[in-house]
């Protein structure tokens, strides 16, 4: 006789959706400028510096500095995401399907924020009068042959210093899980005679050396074992916010009523100060 007791075997389900690992939220949106706008574009308005001139004589003609201006633009686009559930998927399962489908492609949506703030740091900013300018090479330190190190790092703030950038302006570094794990070696980093935070047991760098460290998987490799990590203030990129992120989730008659799970935003970056952002070029690597 066949034994068939197996046909009957209870099987169990989790109550609650396991979300695999995914970078939930965006990681760098706070470190930015942001504008709530309604058009297309927008223009962030730019003003260079002045030079003042001695006053040589009695009765001397007021000065015209004729001050920079200039502008840059930033251009809105559109990304979205869906998904679509069918009606019997939801009566076999425990779980809400459409809720946690909705929560996926919103956290999909927030990793592209980051990626629209990390191409802008260094892609060609748009101009007011429709030319774009490059990023500039004199804002980039290293040559992709070396690890990152506290004297690479020490070149980024002269940056910035020798840029006449507020040092009370809160600078943001992104670096990625490799450069945290060099880090983490150096003495510097995490001995309390360098610093008060306790770098060494927590992993993490709070404050060190003038920034907010945030590490990324999203950074931009120009080429293999070469990573483009960036050192930015909230005035080096603008993001453009016409629409953020909205989801909807309604039934599609066309697909035999089938529910469809629908995620957009309008959004858009530039580099408005090429002062206020160096690119931080080192070796993907840890030696």
């Amino acid at each position: 006789m066949a034994i068939t007791v197996s046909n009957v075997y209870i099987q169990t389900f989790e109550r609650n959706l396991r979300h695999l690992a995914q970078q939930m939220d965006s990681r760098l949106r706070r470190f930015v400028t942001e504008r709530s706008t309604g058009g297309e574009k927008h223009n962030w308005e730019r003003l260079g510096a002045g030079q003042a001139a001695e006053k040589t004589s009695a009765r001397t003609a007021t000065p015209t500095s004729d001050l920079p201006w200039s502008r840059r633009v930033t251009l809105a686009k559109t990304y979205h995401a869906g998904e679509t559930v069918e009606p019997e998927d939801i009566v076999q399962m425990l779980v809400d399907p459409n809720s946690n489908v909705a929560m996926n492609l919103s956290m999909a949506m927030k990793r592209q924020i980051d990626d629209i703030i990390i191409a802008s740091a260094t892609a060609a900013a748009l101009n007011g009068d429709g030319s774009t300018s490059a990023f500039t090479a004199g804002q980039t330190v290293g040559d992709g042959l070396g690890e990152i190190s506290l004297d690479l790092i020490l070149q980024v703030q002269q940056k910035f210093y020798e840029n006449d950038i507020d040092p009370d302006e809160k600078k943001c570094m992104v670096i990625s899980p490799i450069q945290q794990r060099k880090l983490m070696q150096l003495m510097e980093v995490t001995s309390g005679d360098f610093q008060n935070s306790k770098a060494l047991s927590t992993g993490m760098l709070p404050d060190w050396m003038g920034f907010d460290w945030v590490v990324s998987n999203r950074l931009l490799a120009p080429a293999g074992s070469e990573l483009d990590c960036l050192a930015f203030s909230s005035r080096g990129i603008g993001l453009q916010v016409n629409k953020d992120i909205t989801a909807k989730v309604a039934e599609d008659p066309s697909l035999s009523f089938a529910w469809r799970i629908y995620c957009m935003m309008t959004m858009g970056a530039v580099r408005v100060e090429d002062e206020h952002v160096v690119r931080l070029h080192v070796a993907d690597t840890v030696s």
